[in-house]
């Protein structure tokens, strides 16, 4: 497993050690997805005990007539391979979190950063739905477990209900979807945590 070098520092606001506990038993690979600019980077940034890692570049004019900017004009740069950070939760429960670049052009690396994860949390922007149909085919195909996380941008449309944005992501019903500020430690960790809850429900459902 990846570890922070001794000299890593956490990052503004993100709790506990730097260190992977001693007590941890369970060492769980998580994937964040989602559309390009939907918050990736700032979730796993805001919740990571140790200084994330982000392979990020600046947008040029090569990527105009690639990335999509509609609704996200204010991005100025995108990752380019991962972001990687890692949480540890109650119960000697350590998450490794690894963000998954949103473009299309991107697919090829999708195979290796999801061998070995038990799960995904996806990022959703309910102001461009539609951008989130690849990402959710993909992670549909790989057969990977998932919550879905509305980002609540300041902008984004109020008037959807929970049963109409289920519907319009042809999502199942068991399937978990919340509410998160990507911006804010908490919220952020509610989100992973309705993650974790599903997970373990299903390998309870399993067991039986």
């Amino acid at each position: 497993m990846v570890s922070a070098p001794s000299n890593t520092a956490p990052s503004a606001g993100a709790p506990g050690a730097v260190h992977r506990p001693d007590s941890a038993r369970d060492l769980v690979k998580i994937l964040v997805a989602g559309p390009f600019g939907v918050g990736k980077t700032t979730l796993i940034g805001s919740v990571s005990e140790i200084r994330p890692l982000h392979t990020e570049e600046h947008l040029s004019e090569a990527s105009a007539g690639v990335d999509d900017l509609a609704g996200v004009r204010e991005k100025s740069t995108t990752t380019v391979a991962i972001d990687f950070g890692r949480l540890s939760l109650a119960g000697d429960v350590v998450l490794y979190l690894f963000g998954t670049p949103g473009q299309e052009r991107f697919r090829g690396l999708w195979d290796d950063i999801a061998y070995g994860a038990l799960g995904a949390l996806v990022l959703v922007d309910s102001r461009r739905l539609d951008a989130s149909f690849d990402v959710l085919g993909l992670v549909e195909e790989s057969g990977l477990p998932y919550a879905v996380a509305f980002n609540a941008f300041p902008d984004a449309p109020r008037h959807h209900g929970e049963e109409q944005l289920r519907r319009a992501l042809d999502l199942e019903p068991g399937t978990p979807m919340v509410t998160c500020d990507a911006r804010d430690p908490d919220s952020s960790i509610d989100a992973l945590l309705a993650l974790v809850d599903h997970l373990i429900a299903r390998d309870a459902v399993e067991a039986r």
